[in-house]
């Protein structure tokens, strides 16, 4: 059982907004940003990730009366997160175990966090009884590998022959890969739980989400270690032939689709919604490491493997749903967007060769 004085900060008044790991990549941008919008934000993570501790750094040394802290794991069901999530208006959950490699190692863990976790933070907020909107960051790995979607290859990627708009939420399920399996347990939990108890839920089907603070690994967030390996000089392994596609998604675009939830909870409370930078926004492994090449002048030394486990040759998110019903379409352009995280790479480069070397 976590002891409650782990709790730091104040409360404040007007909205608060609760979000696990809060300290993680979108946590910590998405902190900042309902802040700057007049939000008191709550952050629950058990720092466990490798750069969690930076970004909580961050927010306490810039935001000290606007953000509190809870020491705390969605694994465990227990009073802290109980008695925070009954304090808010909004619950982003954005706790999660994120790598399918890892999940194929560790599916016990895996399972762990991402099923149980979800369901202990739904399991608090019925028992809370105050019904904030809670927002699920699910994945685009709960349509599974899609063997039935054809394919074209083309020079420098694969596309689909048939979704010119890309995949929508009509896409049957094929949870593939134990982190499939338990983000789509979550996914499904999320959304029933909307129906069945009346709490207004949404979910975010999401693709390939890249921005500042994202301290990315060889197995999550390539765009960010593409781009970090390339600056710091580190090995680069392309697993399969590098033409895999997916549709990009600034975190600032998607920070801006969640705000248009929580402003049209009408419209989007009991929804799924696939969210990703849509067909206009798309990129190869080797298209980005083309542009990486040109905008550093050098050639970036790269090694291929195997292909891994479910992993989709395309992935593209059909957002007009989210065009429609949120009124809402992503603003950043990928190679304006990847010119933003090199800059904040190249600015915190001291923290990022930290976290890199951590990981070995």
């Amino acid at each position: 059982m976590l002891d409650w004085n782990t709790y730091t900060g104040a409360s404040l008044p007007g909205k608060t907004v609760v979000i696990t790991g809060g300290a993680g990549f979108i946590g910590v941008n998405a902190a900042e940003s309902f802040i700057r919008d007049g939000w008191h934000v709550i952050l629950f993570d058990n720092l466990w990730r490798k750069g969690t501790d930076l970004n909580l750094r961050y927010l306490r040394q810039k935001y000290p009366a606007n953000c509190e802290f809870v020491l705390g794991d969605v694994r465990y069901d227990d009073f802290s997160l109980l008695r925070t999530v009954g304090r808010a208006e909004l619950v982003l959950h954005l706790a999660a175990q994120v790598a399918v490699t890892t999940s194929i190692v560790r599916p016990i863990e895996d399972f762990e966090i991402n099923a149980r976790g979800s369901f202990n933070v739904l399991e608090a907020v019925r028992e809370a009884g105050n019904k904030p909107l809670v927002i699920y960051s699910s994945t685009n790995k709960v349509y599974g590998g899609m063997p039935d979607v054809v394919c074209v290859k083309e020079a420098t990627r694969y596309r689909f022959r048939d979704f010119p708009a890309g995949i929508s939420e009509e896409q049957p399920l094929d949870f593939h890969s134990p982190y499939g399996c338990s983000k789509g347990a979550a996914d499904q939990y999320v959304h029933d739980y909307g129906r069945i108890y009346g709490i207004p839920t949404v979910v975010f089907r999401q693709s390939c989400i890249y921005g500042q603070r994202q301290f990315g690994v060889e197995d999550q967030g390539w765009v960010a270690w593409f781009s970090i390996a390339a600056l710091l000089n580190r090995p680069i392994t392309i697993y399969g032939d590098g033409l895999q596609v997916r549709d990009l998604l600034h975190v600032d675009d998607l920070l801006a689709a969640y705000k248009s939830a929580v402003n049209n909870p009408s419209r989007s409370a009991g929804q799924i919604f696939n969210m990703g930078g849509g067909p206009t926004r798309t990129l190869s492994l080797v298209e980005l490491l083309a542009f990486l090449e040109k905008r550093m002048s050098k050639k970036i030394p790269i090694s291929y493997a195997e292909p891994r486990a479910g992993d989709q040759p395309v992935f593209v998110a059909d957002i007009r749903k989210a065009e429609r019903e949120l009124n809402w379409r992503p603003a950043v352009d990928p190679l304006p967007g990847i010119e933003k995280l090199l800059d904040w790479i190249t600015e915190n480069r001291a923290d990022v060769e930290r976290v890199v070397a951590t990981f070995g």
